[in-house]
């Protein structure tokens, strides 16, 4: 797949709901020399989330619109083409994507999820992994296709599940790996490593 997209960085929008320390680390990973990637816009479908003072901070383009915008998904394609957009990055984007939006970017659109999938797909992965007594949850990035969490697996990486384990102190050990992870999987997609 590396060279699909030619020889310089590809152009990459990050997508955001949230506190967005996926992007936050996405951003560090871009701007070193390995890095197939250069972040050159950020998306958000909150006008709050906490993630859009990266844009500011690294001098990164933004567009936000509301999330009940029924035109969310035509007015960011523009957007992403304006800004000549070749891959995106979803990294706690709370919006399902339409199949027309994915279509536009064939393989060329990726998430991560906090669970090993395709085990616990969707919201609330973290309580059933407790409730399931798993011995083992982590995190996936994986393709994004046209059902939920179910695209081709890229990278995954495995956390034991302890005893003392919550849904909270699970969440923030499996938010520190998918740090490690999601860029991992980015330069496995390019076949930097």
């Amino acid at each position: 797949m590396g060279n699909l997209f030619g020889k310089n960085k590809v152009l990459t929008a990050v997508f955001i709901s949230g506190r967005g320390t996926n992007l936050k680390k996405l951003i560090q990973f871009s701007k070193t020399k390995n890095s197939p990637i250069k972040i050159s816009l950020i998306v958000s479908n909150n006008f709050k989330a906490e993630g859009l003072k990266y844009s500011l901070k690294y001098k990164i383009k933004k567009y936000v619109l509301a999330i009940n915008d029924t035109k969310f998904e035509d007015k960011v394609l523009k957007n992403l083409k304006i800004n000549k957009i070749k891959f995106i990055c979803l990294a706690g984007f709370m919006k399902i994507l339409s199949k027309k939006f994915i279509k536009n970017f064939n393989g060329k659109i990726i998430n991560i999820h906090p669970s090993l999938l395709p085990k616990y797909k969707g919201l609330n992965t973290h309580e059933k992994v407790i409730k399931n007594k798993e011995k083992y949850t982590g995190c996936t990035v994986h393709y994004v296709n046209y059902k939920l969490d179910s695209g081709k697996i890229i990278l995954q990486k495995k956390i034991k599940i302890l005893k003392k384990d919550t849904p909270k102190s699970i969440k923030k050990r499996v938010l520190s790996v998918e740090h490690q992870t999601y860029y991992k999987a980015i330069l496995k997609i390019f076949s930097v490593i």
